[in-house]
């Protein structure tokens, strides 16, 4: 981690820049699919499912955590003068690390795989989407191979991490209501085992039906729990921190994006380590899987929709979340109202225990971090089956089965040697990093491959030879008749394909270029 902390600073502040220059190019507006195709998802869904599949469960864990947790002790070279500061700070580094650089580098991943299944016709591989740098042999061999099976191990690890850290708070849930007393291994492993049940369940009835109906509920449910914290919770306060956080997050984004360890010594080390650089590791090892399902869900939508959509749309969600759950919680700290909840995951409990019909809310909060759950480890499940079938998007169902029984196992394996405690979650995300790590060159790679293909894309093209044939007919009037001409569109020569005019005549295929009385234009 501190020897590789700048490769993943530079990195993820370099997807974004690439992925929003994307959105507002000329590449912008080529269509993920076939020319006038139409998204095969509603846009509500769409945002959904990717939405439940990108980070819903990292909400539901770190909603109240992070924004409270740099509250109470401000990140290293950060100096709050007073609550009001600490809360702006704390929410500026909590958007720093849930907004546009995680949505940019799973964009970044789903529109390239998006653009070679869809617009190229391509097996939906990651591996595919080399074809342009490396070519097609080695792509479809031993290369390719590799990659697509590093994409494998990532996508597993990163579920079944995702799965413990679930299990973790649905057991803190039934502490906080003491429905247990105290949650030991054997309970956790059960929870694990209900919900990979449910998500092969989920996954094995199709993306349109099990996938989209589990995303929608998801939002409904998280509406609910969010309305009532913002109602019951210091309603007035959270309005004012989402205007503050915003222009907060603006103001102190250089610094944030540019923040190393050369920045602060060992405290700045230490603390990016815990923090940012974990991050950026965290959101790259999930990119293979969560990229490739919203590849696989945004067919039909543009460059500029999709980038629009994955980035921008989650990132509001995002700042709504936090200002909701870490504004609420922040002020319970300032008045010395929350008891001594240690965990990440018992926090979000501590704070509904403040307000009315708290047992019912951490019901639904346990209810949500279950669905959460299913419907990324659904996507993760399908996605594994796709890879492990070479690139087929709808993999069998005894496939699916396998790939969510496996990730379930490696879940449950993990805790029962960490004896259930936050260690064996810990050193499952860091064999998660390590296995994905690689994945920041791979994804730097697959920019360049990328941008090789939408160069050449038809509609480009076709624009680029549109351009010099209207500029070669300018030229030519403006030779010939002294400005004084205007263009024509008819039938081009016999064998000329381009529908180019001799440029000594004047007349005939498209873009000629006629002697009139009307002057030019």
């Amino acid at each position: 981690m501190h020897n590789g902390g700048w490769a993943f600073v530079l990195a993820a502040s370099g997807f974004v820049v690439f992925a929003l220059w994307l959105a507002v190019s000329r590449y912008g507006k080529i269509t993920l699919g076939k020319e006038g195709e139409q998204p095969e998802f509603r846009t509500v869904s769409w945002v959904a499912m990717m939405f439940s599949a990108g980070m819903g469960i990292g909400l539901m864990f770190f909603g109240v955590n992070e924004p409270l947790s740099h509250f109470i002790d401000p990140p290293p070279g950060t100096d709050p003068a007073d609550a009001a500061a600490a809360m702006q700070t704390a929410m500026s580094t909590t958007l720093f690390h849930w907004t546009l650089h995680p949505w940019a580098i799973y964009a970044v991943v789903g529109l390239a795989i998006a653009y070679s299944t869809f617009r190229r016709g391509r097996r939906q591989l990651i591996s595919a989407v080399f074809i342009p740098l490396i070519g097609s042999k080695h792509a479809n061999g031993w290369v390719g191979r590799v990659i697509d099976i590093l994409v494998i191990f990532a996508t597993l690890f990163g579920s079944a991490a995702s799965l413990g850290i679930g299990a973790l708070q649905i057991g803190s849930g039934l502490t906080e209501l003491g429905w247990m007393g105290k949650v030991g291994t054997g309970l956790l492993v059960a929870v694990i085992a209900v919900l990979t049940v449910a998500f092969i369940a989920s996954a094995v009835s199709g993306v349109a039906k099990g996938i989209q109906w589990l995303s929608n509920i998801n939002m409904v449910l998280a509406l609910i729990l969010a309305l009532f914290v913002f109602v019951a919770g210091p309603t007035v306060l959270i309005l004012d921190l989402l205007p503050t956080s915003i222009g907060a997050y603006i103001g102190d984004l250089p610094q944030l994006a540019a923040r190393t360890e050369a920045g602060g010594g060992e405290n700045v080390a230490d603390w990016l380590a815990s923090w940012t650089v974990f991050y950026w590791a965290w959101w790259i090892s999930w990119t293979p899987f969560v990229g490739m399902f919203i590849a696989r869900i945004s067919r039909g939508r543009t460059i500029r929709q999709f980038i629009g959509g994955v980035i921008l749309v989650p990132s509001t969600v995002s700042l709504v979340w936090f200002a909701v759950f870490g504004g609420a919680a922040m002020k319970l700290q300032q008045l010395g109202r929350l008891g001594g909840e240690e965990t990440p995951e018992g926090k979000l409990f501590g704070v509904l225990q403040q307000y009315p019909i708290a047992s019912v809310m951490s019901v639904l909060v346990m209810v949500l971090v279950g669905i959460f759950f299913v419907s990324g480890a659904d996507a993760a499940s399908v996605v594994m089956g796709t890879l492990s079938q070479r690139g087929s998007i709808d993999p069998t169902r005894p496939v699916v089965i396998f790939w969510g029984v496996v990730t379930g196992a490696v879940a449950a394996v993990m805790l029962l040697v960490g004896g259930g405690g936050a260690d064996a979650l810990t050193g499952l995300q860091n064999i998660t990093i390590l296995a994905a790590a690689p994945f920041t060159l791979v994804m730097v790679c697959l920019c360049v491959s990328l941008m090789r293909d939408l160069r050449k894309d038809p509609l480009i093209v076709r624009g680029e030879r549109g351009e010099e044939a209207v500029g070669m007919a300018v030229i030519a009037g403006h030779e010939q008749y002294a400005g004084d001409f205007e263009f024509r569109i008819g039938p081009g020569e016999p064998g000329n394909g381009t529908g180019e005019a001799p440029a000594d005549t004047g007349t005939g295929g498209t873009g000629g270029v006629s002697k009139e009385p009307t002057g030019e234009k």
